[in-house]
């Protein structure tokens, strides 16, 4: 059964494995990519080294196991940063490539409105919600993900948190209060900038 045909559960957008891949050749060129499939199964190693679809569904698992080993191989020491910065490169890549629609100069709120949106550009199950909290802050909420994780949120914390620079906010701060991998019923991202 090809990707394609999988049920529609635990799957990401094939945007995500590009990012991820791209952020560690400009970090290290092909040989650090390469330390970092070694690690991974010989059938992820496969699905890897084949010509990754952006529009394509992948398994999330897949994408897990890829961004422990990325975080093994940049940042043994501090996985927290690994993490998130692989969600700030996959914003860097996607905002000024192909979802740059919704970033507007001096608008983060713009971009968070969008936040259902940009999450089907993702993930496969699951939705995520917006509330404006005042001139400069918002909750982002996720609702019904599968497989979340505390490494996953990471990632869209960075995200996020490039996402808003991107659209001209500073001094930007999130903090992550609720997470399903911790029991709560949803994910909730509190956002702040200057």
């Amino acid at each position: 059964m090809s990707t394609a045909e999988t049920p529609p559960h635990s799957r990401i957008k094939g945007t995500v494995l590009i990012s991820r891949l791209n952020m560690v050749r400009q970090q290290g060129g092909q040989a650090r990519v390469e330390e970092v499939l070694r690690r991974l199964p010989p059938a992820d190693q496969a699905l890897l080294r084949k010509m990754i679809l952006p529009i394509n569904w992948y398994p999330l698992e897949l994408n897990l196991r890829l961004d422990a080993a990325i975080a093994d191989v940049l940042s043994p020491e501090d996985r927290t940063r690994a993490f998130m910065e692989m969600g700030r490169a996959s914003a860097d890549e996607n905002l000024k490539g192909a979802q740059h629609v919704f970033v507007r100069p001096g608008d983060p709120h713009f971009l968070l409105s969008q936040a259902p949106q940009i999450y089907r550009f993702y993930y496969a199950v699951g939705s995520r919600t917006y509330e404006k909290t005042g001139q400069r802050s918002a909750v982002l909420r996720t609702f019904g993900a599968e497989n979340a994780t505390e490494t996953d949120c990471l990632t869209i914390i960075g995200w996020h948190q490039r996402a808003i620079e991107l659209s001209g906010g500073k001094s930007v701060r999130l903090t992550h209060p609720k997470c399903t991998a911790r029991g709560a019923q949803c994910c909730e991202y509190h956002c702040q900038w200057d």
